[in-house]
């Protein structure tokens, strides 16, 4: 049954089984004649956390729920504005631009394959010189997510180990997109053996791509060592899930999520796919303060942990 402030109509009955998503997300905040301040405070009491501006952009098709975190703090939203649960989320479909098959001639993954909308990236990543990607073996790499006494996500690092196959590789080209396009973009900073070069920011898509330059170009066979930090501004973001994306393969990756002492979830889980083929995902209980996963000849693929907090 749906109530609300206002008489459902016919059209809004059609729109909760066919959609599109936008339009019925729409009419159910109107009838339910809640602001989209008041819904994100009734969803913030339920220990979700989506800002009033992601609200408006869903219901205006600029944007979608697309991370798991998104997803779940769908089915809150529908309880919230007292439809069918699931009708909200059934009009998403399946996730946008994740298709197997390769769209490349020489059957290597584009580099927005793994992302949830490949064209955006696509476009942002144009900007930038990406040329040189394949000619940089990833040896290893090694992500660090720092989770405050606030469950909220402070800081990102990342230290990476790469070899030239060719003469000539003078950048690396760092990808981030979060899903709150409402709050300020991490910002790069802690750079080690590297430079910041053309940055190209799409706040509105939640998307932040900048090259890395090298200290020099390097010769065919040569290493380099990589360090960076992205730092969070306020309003902080609660932390819930992190996810690196291998569109060719790394020989080592190590990924920890340190939290704040005395400040653990209930539940950790470790997700991957590889090769298109999403794997089981298997639950890790956190040591002391942390939690850590490595994967060996990864890729191309996902991998990255989610978790919960207690309500």
């Amino acid at each position: 049954m749906i109530s609300g402030g206002a008489k459902p109509r016919p059209e809004f009955e059609r729109l909760l089984r066919e959609g599109p998503f936008a339009d019925a997300l729409r009419e159910a905040i109107r009838v339910r004649g809640l602001s989209l301040e008041r819904l994100r405070d009734h969803l913030r009491a339920r220990g979700v956390s989506i800002t009033a501006a992601t609200l408006s952009y869903w219901q205006s098709g600029r944007s979608r729920p697309e991370r798991r975190d998104s997803v779940l703090g769908l089915r809150h939203l529908e309880q919230v504005l007292e439809v069918p649960p699931g009708s909200l989320a059934a009009l998403l479909g399946p996730p946008r631009a994740r298709g197997r098959r390769p769209a490349r001639a020489d059957g290597l993954p584009e580099i927005g394959r793994y992302w949830p909308d490949r064209t955006r990236i696509d476009s942002a990543v144009s900007e930038v010189d990406t040329h040189w990607d394949e000619r940089l073996t990833r040896i290893s790499q090694h992500d660090v997510v720092f989770v405050g006494s606030r469950r909220e996500e402070l800081a990102f690092q990342s230290r990476q180990v790469l070899r030239a196959e060719a003469d000539g590789p003078d950048r690396w080209v760092m990808i981030v997109h979060i899903d709150e396009h409402d709050r300020p973009l991490p910002e790069a900073t802690s750079l080690r053996g590297c430079r910041p070069g053309r940055s190209v920011l799409h706040p509105e898509d939640g998307l932040l791509v900048m090259e890395l330059l090298f200290e020099r170009p390097l010769a065919k066979g040569e290493t380099v060592i990589t360090e960076h930090t992205l730092v969070n501004s306020a309003p902080f973001p609660q932390a819930t899930n992190y996810e690196r994306k291998f569109r060719l393969p790394t020989r080592e990756y190590v990924l920890e999520i340190r939290f704040s002492p005395g400040m653990l979830p209930a539940r950790c889980r470790r997700r991957s796919e590889q090769d298109g083929q999403p794997t089981e995902s298997s639950e890790v209980v956190p040591v002391v303060d942390s939690v850590h996963g490595v994967a060996l000849n990864f890729g191309p693929g996902r991998f990255g942990f989610e978790w919960d907090w207690d309500s």
